[in-house]
């Protein structure tokens, strides 16, 4: 451990120096191996079974059909169970080539009386249609290039490269404003649904209501309904990330984001080069944004179309940059002058974050290495043998872990750790009054290595959001999608697993049992696919305190990997 008179030197000699220098020479002792030391961190796994079938494209189920019910699924949950995610890959000859890129295909499990129906239908975007219309890729997506009209003449096709069109492929989440569901993904548009039919409603564009170009799928809602998101903004003054708000009333019938608005914008490190996130922190009276080293070259973004480039082109890891958390305050808009780093790291998922004795605890899902939103390519993800092995294998895996940001600071605090909670083994050291310096601690044990890390996070978030909180549930990843599902003890850090053969559960999602008091009382809720066997999809019903399988309602259709959902509760 570095004494104070070490760290005292640091801070002398460090003038000129860099964030990520100052860092280095601050760090108490790092929890985790360094970045680059893979081999002795993460589990090397051979023998990966192919997943190419659960990123297939499949046929929509618009209708509803029943399930068949094994085990028992508890009466008193009654909604739907609402996921998004790709479902199809191509279109006549031409193929996607990432996972990112596959039209939106939504899906709803409904519960009720302990039965449970399904249906599915491919949302009907602009980008969708045209690509459908013309049986061929149309419309850019995150990482496939739209080839330019062969029946357009020469000087159109020139032409079509300056073009700049977003897509309006929601395929990532369900989210929800002002008591209506939306499809979304991270461009400025997005699609209100029907929950009951999937049918598409109404597309609506972020840019109509407030400056910017594009939102998260991943916005947080405080117990009033008030939605908080981030969006960036990008003009002659350079790129901004901005902190958006959108109040919880309706203004009127045909009310989509009226009223939303722009709590605060963040100015990037390197604005020609801001970072790209997915998802961001808020406890309750701040939103916690992390400008994480996975940077955005604006310029190649810009003319990617031109230089006949996909805009995954334009992003890239830079493990030379530190991590900067910035905090604002929920009510006043301000960001505090207090910018808190850390070594390089990426992450998609928070878990939580709370506030408590003076110190912000933020808890997420990263790794040490921010190259993998590359490597999701639908080439890479359709391997088999060795060379799945090795695709899966030079990749950085995600752990839960805390950062402690002390919140007040004072001159008296410099040049020492200031987080004095017990048991804790995060860092955080002053060196001015507005410069903290972070070392996290491991949510986990080494035993969740065997596991390949942890993501989607979920949390029990009607009643533990931005609260302190024990519980977190999330999928192990032995291969290149979850493979098993975790309960995490934060008291312990142990944790359960439910896992089985050549199974490959999504997300899990949990619901409350009516009235319940402990924060684990309810279900895990997660869909369950294998590439084993044609049509053997089901829905997995868990106790969430026991981790341990109460039913499951098979399903007769093929189910692709997905990504985000949300349980739509019958009131």
């Amino acid at each position: 451990m570095l004494t104070l008179s070490v760290l005292k030197n640091a801070v002398r000699t460090s003038k000129g120096r860099s964030h990520t220098s100052l860092y280095r020479m601050s760090c108490i002792k790092p929890q985790t191996p360094v970045a680059n030391d893979q081999q002795t961190y993460y589990t090397e796994v051979h023998g990966l079974q192919s997943i190419a079938p659960l990123v297939s494209s499949v046929e929509e189920t618009p209708e509803p059909i029943p399930t068949t019910v094994k085990g028992n699924i508890p009466t008193w949950i009654r909604g739907s169970l609402l996921r998004n995610g790709p479902g199809k890959f191509e279109f006549g000859n031409q193929i996607f080539n990432h996972w990112f890129d596959g039209m939106a295909l939504m899906h709803r499990f409904q519960i009720e009386d302990g039965q449970v129906t399904y249906r599915s239908r491919f949302l009907r975007s602009d980008s969708y249609k045209q690509n459908s219309e013309r049986n061929r890729i149309m419309v850019s997506e995150f990482g496939t290039l739209a080839l330019p009209d062969p029946c357009k003449n020469i000087f159109q096709r020139f032409l079509s490269r300056f073009e700049m069109k977003p897509t309006d492929n929601a395929s990532v989440s369900f989210v929800k404003y002002k008591g209506d569901y939306y499809v979304s993904t991270e461009t400025n548009f997005m699609h209100i649904v029907d929950p009951e039919t999937l049918k598409s409603k109404q597309k609506v564009d972020w840019s109509k209501f407030i400056a910017v170009n594009g939102a998260t799928a991943h916005p947080h809602t405080d117990p009033d309904g008030t939605v908080y998101n981030m969006g960036n903004s990008y003009g002659s003054k350079g790129a901004f990330y901005n902190i958006i708000r959108v109040p919880p009333e309706r203004e009127g019938p045909e009310d989509t984001l009226e009223g939303a608005k722009i709590l605060c914008s963040i100015v990037p490190y390197n604005k020609s080069k801001p970072s790209y996130y997915h998802s961001f922190g808020m406890s309750e009276n701040y939103v916690v944004f992390i400008e994480q080293p996975i940077k955005m070259d604006l310029f190649k973004i810009m003319t990617s179309r031109l230089r006949g480039k996909a805009l995954s082109e334009g992003i890239y890891w830079d493990p030379n940059q530190e991590t900067i958390f910035h905090l604002i305050d929920k009510q006043t808009g301000k960001e505090s002058p207090v910018k808190y780093y850390a070594k390089a790291l990426s992450t998609f998922h928070q878990i939580n974050a709370f506030e408590q004795d003076g110190f912000l605890m933020l808890d997420m899902c990263c790794s040490d290495n921010g190259q993998a939103i590359n490597n999701y390519l639908i080439q890479n993800m359709r391997q088999s043998g060795e060379a799945l092995n090795e695709v899966y294998n030079t990749m950085s895996r995600s752990f839960p872990r805390r950062f402690v940001l002390p919140l007040n600071i004072t001159d008296t605090a410099l040049e020492q750790n200031l987080n004095t909670r017990p048991n804790s083994t995060a860092t955080a050291v002053c060196f001015t009054k507005n410069q903290v310096y972070c070392t996290f601690e491991d949510l986990h044990g080494n035993d969740l290595k065997d596991y390949g890390g942890l993501e989607f996070p979920h949390i029990n978030y009607s009643q533990y959001n931005t609260k302190p909180y024990r519980y977190f549930y999330g999928c192990g990843f032995r291969n290149l999608v979850g493979d098993s599902l975790i309960k995490m003890d934060l008291e312990s850090k142990k944790f359960k697993v439910w896992c089985q053969p050549d199974l490959y559960p999504s997300e899990p999602v949990f619901i409350s049992t009516p009235n319940s008091v402990e924060e684990d009382d309810g279900v895990i809720l997660s869909v369950v696919i294998t590439p084993n066997e044609d049509k053997s999809t089901f829905l997995l019903v868990l106790d969430a305190k026991t981790f341990e399988e109460l039913g499951r309602a098979e399903v007769p259709v093929n189910i692709p990997y997905g990504f985000h959902g949300v349980f739509n509760t019958i009131i």
